[in-house]
C-alpha cells in the first residue's frame, strides 16, 4: 500500500466523519473528546480494512455504501505499477468507468485538502482534461461544469498561476496568493450541499457493475 493511498483513504475518512467538505484544513480546531475518538477508530478501521485485489459481484453485493467507495478505490489502486511514472498511461488502459472513479477520487481528495491550485500542481493534475468528462459519465453535472470553469482559468491563466512554483514548499505556498482558482475551491465546498458526489458514484457503479468486477 502506498503513503499516496494511505492518505488519500484517510482524507475520505475524515470527509466523512465530519458530513461535509473542504473543512480539512479546519480540521484540528475544535474537536470534542468523542470526534476525536470517532476519528481515531475511523483511521484504525481504514488501516485494518480488507482489501479486495479481485472485485466480485458477491463483494459488491455485501458492501454498504458508507464503504463502497473506498472498495472500489483500493481494488483500482490495486492495478497499478509500482512505478507512479506510469500511473497516467496506465489509467488509460482501463474502461471509462475505471478510469471516472479513480480520477474523481483523486480530484476530491486534492481539492478538499488545498483546493484546485494543489489538483494542478500535483500529479493528479495529469487529469485535468479528463476530469469534465469523468464527472458526466457518472452523473456529477455540476461539478463537472465547475471543473471544466476551473481547467479554463487553469490554461488562460497558467503562468500567472505557477510563476512562483518553482519545486519549493515556500514557492507553492506563495502561488496561492491571489490565484484566480481560490473562488472555486468554495463553490466546490458548497456544491456538496446540492449534489451528493459520494452517492452519485456509488449508483453509478452499482448500475454499471460489469465495468468494475473481475471474474
Amino acid at each position: 500500500m502506498t503513503k499516496r493511498l494511505f492518505y488519500m483513504g484517510i482524507l475520505t475518512g475524515i470527509l466523512s466523519l465530519f458530513c461535509c467538505s473542504g473543512q480539512t484544513k479546519k480540521a484540528d480546531a475544535g474537536l470534542s473528546n468523542l470526534t476525536k475518538e470517532q476519528l481515531a477508530q475511523s483511521i484504525d478501521a481504514f488501516k485494518n480494512r480488507p482489501i479486495y485485489t479481485e472485485l466480485t459481484e458477491q463483494i459488491i453485493d455485501i458492501t454498504s455504501d458508507h464503504n463502497f467507495l473506498q472498495v472500489v478505490f483500493d481494488n483500482l489502486s490495486a492495478k497499478l505499477p509500482e512505478d507512479y511514472d506510469k500511473e497516467f498511461e496506465s489509467i488509460l488502459t482501463w474502461n471509462k468507468s475505471r478510469q471516472a472513479i479513480y480520477m474523481i477520487w483523486a480530484l476530491e481528495a486534492e481539492v478538499n485538502n488545498g483546493g484546485y491550485n494543489q489538483f494542478y500542481f500535483n500529479s493528479s493534475g495529469q487529469f485535468y482534461k479528463y476530469l469534465p468528462e469523468a464527472l458526466r459519465l457518472v452523473g456529477a453535472n455540476k461539478f463537472a461544469d465547475l471543473t471544466q470553469q476551473a481547467n479554463n482559468i487553469f490554461e488562460k491563466e497558467n503562468k500567472k498561476i505557477t510563476k512562483h512554483q518553482d519545486g519549493t514548499i515556500e514557492g507553492f505556498s506563495k502561488s496561492y496568493d491571489d490565484n484566480p482558482l481560490n473562488d472555486l475551491d468554495t463553490k466546490f465546498y458548497e456544491l456538496y450541499k446540492t449534489e451528493n458526489l459520494y452517492q452519485i458514484q456509488v449508483d453509478y457503479i452499482r448500475k454499471n457493475m460489469k465495468d468494475f468486477i473481475d471474474k
